[in-house]
C-alpha cells in the first residue's frame, strides 16, 4: 500500500485489510472484565455496521462527537464517523464542566457517542435534544452499540473522502482560556504518519509491531497513532490505567510505545531511588552502564576493556531492567512537551531506548523525531520528510506541509495569526544545527520578564528542579518581579532546612536570574481533576497561579 496515494483514513484501514491475514488479533482492551479482543475481521464488520447506522443519523459533514475512555470500540466509532461521511469529535473525559459546555456549543455536533453512563454524566445537562450512540446501557433514549453490531446491515466504503477534506476536530486543551477546535484533514494525518513511518521503518522490520496505547486517543498524538498502528499492521492493546501502566507492558509485551515527558520522568525518579540504595559490586555495575551507555549514545569509540565491560552490562543491567517493561521495546518516543536531556540520556544508557520528537495539535501533530540509529537527546530530531522547518528571523519554529491543520473551527481571526503565507508560526523557539535536527530553546509566549526586562524560560527550571527525586512537581513563577519563587510538591516528606539545601545545590547550576530564591511546598498535587494539569499533563500556570495567590503574594 503507498500511503502517499491513499485517499482518506478510512481507505487506509481498509486497503490494509486486503494485505494482511484479517483474522489476526487487532485490537485488546486489558481492563478486568472487559479483558477482550478483536479480529482485523470483526473490527471491519463492526466499523461498516455502525457506519450503516450513523449515516442514518447525520448527514456530511456533520460533526460527531466521541466522549470514551480508550478501548477498542473507540477506533470502531472514530472510522465509522468518518466512513459515514460525518468529522469526529473526540473530547477529553477528564474534562471541567465549562470545558464540555464550551465545545458542545462551538461544534454543534449532530450526534454524540459516549462509552457508558459516567461519561455520559458529564454533559447529560447539555445534550437533551442530541441523538445518542452507548457502548454501554445508559439509562436513556439512545443506540446501544451492541445492538446495532446485531441488527445493521454493513455499510458500503466511503471512497468520496478526498486529503483536502476534514477528518477530525481536535481540542487543544490549552494552558489557559477556552480550548480551540484544531481542524485536521485525512492527507494531513497521513502525511504525519508517513513521516513516523520512514522514522520507525528499522524497528518494525525487527520485531512484528505491538503497540501500548494509554494517551487518551482524543489527543492528537495518540489519535494519529493509531492509523500509524493500523498502517504497520500492528497489535494494539489498551492499557487498563496510568496506575497499571508498568503491569500493562509486562502484560502486553510492546515494541512500541508512545508517551509525554511525565512518563519518563516518573521512570527516571524510581529507577534513580532504586539504582541509589544499591551497594557494592552492583553499585558499580550500575555507574559502568551508565558511563558507557552515554560514550555509546554520542558514537564514541570504546577501548576493549570498556567493550568487555559493556558486554557484561548488557547482560547483568540492562536486560533486567527491559524485562520490567515487557523484554521487547526497541523505542520509546516521547512527545506533547519537552524531556529534560538528563532524562533521555539516562534512559538511553541504561537500555530503554527513547527518542524524543516535537509536534503539536496544529500540524497532525507530529514535526520532528530522533532516528534510532542517530538520538541527539539535545535536540528533537530533524524534520520529518513530509513537512518542511524554517527558523524565522526572531526564532520561532515555522512548519509548512500537507500536515498542517486547516484551520481553527469558528475562529478565522486566530487562524490566520498562526498560518501566514502557509507556514505554521508555532510560537516555539528554537535552532536547527548543522545536521538539521532541531533543538527547542524558549516558548515564545511562555516566559517569564522580570522586573529588570530579562527573560527567563519557566519549563526549564521546573526540569530542573523535578530532576531531584525528592520534588514531584514545580512550578516557577516571577513575572514583574526582582526573583524567582517556586511552588512545590514533594514525592517524600522532608524538612524546611533539606528543602534550602536541595534548593542552593540547584541554584549553583542556574544563572543569576534564574536562582530560586523563595519557595513554597504545595500539599496537594497539581492533577487534571483539580483543573491545575491539562489533560497532556501541562500546568495550567493560571490556574495555579490563582489558587495559591496569597501563597505566592506573602513571597514577596
Amino acid at each position: 500500500m503507498n500511503i502517499k496515494e491513499t485517499g482518506s483514513l478510512v481507505e487506509l484501514f481498509f486497503y490494509k485489510l486486503k494485505e494482511i491475514d484479517s483474522n489476526k488479533p487487532f485490537l485488546k482492551w486489558l481492563k478486568p472484565g472487559k479483558n477482550y479482543q478483536y479480529s482485523w475481521k470483526e473490527t471491519e464488520e463492526k466499523i461498516l455496521k455502525l457506519s450503516n447506522k450513523i449515516k442514518t443519523l447525520i448527514k456530511a459533514g456533520d460533526r460527531c462527537l466521541i466522549l470514551s475512555e480508550n478501548r477498542p470500540e473507540w477506533l470502531i466509532a472514530d472510522i465509522a464517523v468518518m466512513n459515514a461521511g460525518g468529522i469526529s469529535v473526540p473530547i477529553f473525559t477528564t474534562y471541567a464542566e465549562s470545558d464540555y459546555n464550551y465545545i458542545l456549543n462551538d461544534c454543534d455536533p449532530e450526534i454524540i457517542i459516549v462509552s457508558n453512563n459516567d461519561q455520559f454524566k458529564k454533559i447529560s445537562k447539555f445534550v437533551d435534544t442530541k441523538k445518542l450512540i452507548s457502548f454501554e446501557k445508559i439509562g436513556k433514549n439512545f443506540f446501544l452499540l451492541e445492538d446495532i453490531f446485531n441488527k445493521e446491515k454493513k455499510a458500503g466504503i466511503n471512497f468520496n473522502l478526498k486529503r483536502n477534506m476534514p477528518a477530525c476536530i481536535i481540542y487543544t486543551s490549552g494552558t489557559s482560556g477556552n480550548p480551540k477546535g484544531v481542524v485536521l484533514s485525512h492527507g494531513g494525518i497521513l502525511s504525519n504518519c508517513e513521516g513516523a513511518i520512514r522514522v520507525i521503518q528499522n524497528l518494525i522490520e525487527k520485531k512484528k509491531p505491538i503497540f501500548l496505547t494509554w494517551l487518551p486517543l482524543s489527543h492528537s498524538y495518540e489519535h494519529t497513532i493509531q492509523f500509524i498502528q493500523i498502517f504497520v499492521g500492528a497489535k494494539i492493546f489498551y492499557a487498563e490505567s496510568l496506575d497499571k501502566l508498568i503491569v500493562n507492558m509486562n502484560e502486553a509485551r510492546p515494541t512500541i510505545m508512545t508517551a509525554v515527558p511525565r512518563f519518563y520522568q516518573n521512570i527516571f525518579t524510581k529507577i534513580n531511588i532504586n539504582f541509589n540504595q544499591q551497594t557494592g559490586i552492583k553499585k558499580f555495575l550500575i555507574e559502568q552502564t551508565i558511563l558507557l551507555g552515554k560514550k555509546l549514545l554520542k558514537k564514541k569509540e570504546l577501548q576493549i576493556s570498556e567493550k568487555i565491560m559493556n558486554f557484561i552490562c548488557e547482560k547483568l543491567v540492562r536486560k533486567n531492567i527491559q524485562k520490567k517493561f515487557g523484554k521487547n521495546i526497541l523505542a520509546f518516543i516521547s512527545g506533547g512537551g519537552a524531556l529534560d536531556q538528563k532524562i533521555g540520556e539516562f534512559l538511553n544508557a541504561i537500555g530503554l531506548p527513547t527518542l524524543q520528537g516535537y509536534g503539536l495539535t496544529e500540524a497532525s501533530p507530529v514535526v520532528s523525531c530522533n532516528l534510532p540509529n542517530l538520538v541527539k537527546v539535545e535536540t528533537v530530531g530533524p524534520a520529518f520528510s513530509t513537512n518542511l522547518i524554517k527558523i524565522a528571523n526572531d526564532g520561532e519554529i515555522l512548519v509548512k506541509g500537507e500536515n498542517v491543520m486547516l484551520g481553527y473551527w469558528n475562529k478565522k481571526i486566530e487562524t490566520n495569526e498562526i498560518i501566514k503565507n502557509g507556514w505554521l508560526h508555532t510560537g516555539d523557539i528554537g535552532e536547527l544545527d548543522t545536521d538539521g535536527f532541531l533543538k527547542i530553546t524558549d516558548r515564545k509566549k511562555d516566559i517569564i520578564i522580570n522586573l529588570g526586562g530579562d527573560n527567563i524560560s519557566p519549563s526549564k527550571i521546573e526540569n530542573i528542579l523535578c530532576l531531584n527525586e525528592n520534588f514531584k512537581q514545580a512550578l516557577v513563577y516571577g513575572d514583574k518581579k526582582n526573583y524567582l519563587i517556586a511552588l512545590i510538591v514533594l514525592e517524600k516528606e522532608i524538612n524546611n532546612e533539606e528543602m534550602k539545601k536541595i534548593i542552593l545545590n540547584i541554584n549553583k547550576n542556574l544563572t543569576t536570574i534564574e536562582k530560586i530564591k523563595k519557595f513554597f511546598v504545595v500539599n496537594k498535587e497539581f492533577t487534571i481533576e483539580n483543573r491545575m494539569l491539562t489533560p497532556t499533563l501541562k500546568l495550567k500556570r493560571k490556574e495555579i497561579v490563582k489558587n495559591y495567590k496569597q501563597e505566592i503574594e506573602n513571597l514577596y
